[in-house]
């Protein structure tokens, strides 16, 4: 039984290092996901107002010229699905087939987010687990300074862990807000288009 635990030990401060570089990376990944969303909120904001304009304006008779993309200065998530309903106006078929295209890639967006919200704080717990085991041992020891600096990585793990699971449920909630407000915008398109 003794041999067991020792390996079971070994197994986990030898994650420590994997550990470690995972979470540093994932942290650049969360910096990198804030850094696209803050520009996607602002071409969002941009793009939104254009948008909302043409849709109040828009019926069946003059949906195709109202959304004409070339007009369009600001960037936007939901532009590449407009082109295809632009294009594809005629063909309800093809037009259910671009918004389910942009159903994938808005899954395929979130996704960042969602491994964010999950991996980070799990990454954070083994962090915050794996160095415990030798600062108890530092305790029982005597050996202060050796428990000190477990514990200063267990809680750095533990905190930089949250702040990459809170990045990316930020941005996924916000996203998924982004995505159900696109796609309402464009079942309404479509309706007008089959309404012709």
């Amino acid at each position: 039984m003794e041999a067991l635990t020792k390996v079971l030990y070994w197994i986990s401060t030898g994650l420590m290092v994997p550990v470690i570089i995972f979470l540093i990376a994932m942290f650049v990944k969360a910096i990198l996901v804030l850094g696209k969303f803050y520009g996607d909120y602002v071409n969002k904001m941009r793009f939104r107002k254009e948008l909302q304009t043409v849709l109040a304006k828009a019926d069946k008779s003059n949906i195709v010229e109202l959304i004409d993309i070339d007009k369009y200065k600001a960037k936007s998530n939901i532009l590449p699905a407009l082109q295809q309903l632009h294009l594809n106006n005629q063909s309800i078929p093809h037009c259910e087939k671009a918004i389910a295209d942009f159903e994938i890639e808005a899954d395929r967006d979130l996704g960042q987010s969602k491994t964010l919200t999950k991996i980070g704080p799990m990454l954070g717990l083994m962090g915050t687990l794996i160095p415990m085991g030798p600062a108890l041992v530092g305790l029982a020891t005597g050996d202060i300074a050796s428990m000190a600096q477990n514990m200063q990585v267990a809680f750095a793990t533990t905190v930089v862990g949250i702040l990459i699971g809170a990045i990316g449920f930020i941005t996924l909630q916000i996203k998924q807000r982004w995505y159900t407000e696109d796609l309402n915008q464009l079942d309404f398109i479509v309706e007008l288009f089959k309404n012709k």
